[in-house]
């Protein structure tokens, strides 16, 4: 699934050529995604975009007349292509624009979604309840400390819950955890104060590491410009089951937490 460094990533690639331009026309293919696509998003033809932003995996595309939020899904991705460009299997919905461009949503599992609001879209059902930004001021470690008392859920269930903090997915999650010292199955309740500053920082530095590198490329998802992100050349932890750590040289362990593998070393994460 595209996590947040891929959602940014693909944000800022196809900004350049959304900003201030024209929708012309808003060609739906299959409008069965994870949520019906609604016949109000025809309100975009002729809107000029204002601006596009992100919120955890939403990216929001800003006109006069509303704001459109577009979710990636698990296999979802924007690319920009010719306005006439014959489209592929699963390429399901095009905002074609005045300027004879394109940006096409491909999405094999049809996960993704393209919603309308003419309402402010931070208080949207899907977006109104998620936690802040890892990358944001509001993100700290005594926000996660005050957040995880009493809790008896593993730390990196904690982290990955979207109302505590949004765009912490498995990958980034296994490799903060690590960079921090924590181990993945201790109790949030029991991680100390001082421990949750360096996971905080750790989540920020792995999140902004990896949307400087371009996201991760994972099965499904490559950039908008269709060549690969780079950080999963760095990863330390993740899908490493067996290899050796890279601090102290013990066979990295994996295991089910929630339903999802976890990757840590058993000697420097405590």
């Amino acid at each position: 699934m595209p996590e947040l460094p891929e959602v940014e990533t693909t944000r800022r690639g196809i900004e350049p050529w959304l900003q201030g331009q024209t929708i012309a026309k808003v060609m739906v293919r299959q409008p069965k995604l994870r949520w019906p696509v609604p016949a109000e998003i025809s309100v975009l033809e002729g809107q000029v975009v204002q601006e596009l932003t992100r919120r955890g995996k939403y990216i929001l595309l800003h006109t006069q007349a509303g704001v459109a939020l577009i979710h990636l899904g698990m296999s979802g991705s924007l690319r920009i292509v010719e306005a006439g460009l014959e489209p592929r299997k699963h390429d399901h919905f095009d905002l074609v624009l005045a300027s004879g461009k394109a940006v096409r949503y491909h999405d094999p599992r049809r996960f993704g979604a393209l919603l309308w609001t003419e309402e402010n879209p931070q208080q949207h059902a899907l977006l109104r309840t998620l936690g802040p930004e890892p990358l944001g001021d509001a993100f700290d470690g005594d926000y996660l400390y005050q957040q995880s008392r009493t809790r008896k859920v593993s730390v990196k269930e904690f982290i990955m819950n979207a109302h505590i903090v949004v765009g912490v997915g498995n990958i980034y999650a296994n490799e903060a955890l690590f960079l921090a010292r924590i181990d993945p199955r201790r109790a949030a309740g029991r991680v100390s104060r001082e421990r949750y500053h360096a996971l905080a920082q750790a989540i920020r530095q792995i999140l902004a590491y990896a949307i400087e590198c371009g996201g991760t490329t994972l099965r499904d998802f490559v950039r908008e410009d269709g060549s690969p992100g780079y950080f999963q050349l760095e990863l330390m932890v993740y899908d490493r089951a067996e290899q050796l750590c890279s601090a102290c040289q013990a066979p990295i362990r994996r295991i089910t937490q929630g339903q999802r593998s976890t990757w840590f070393c058993p000697v420097c994460q405590r």
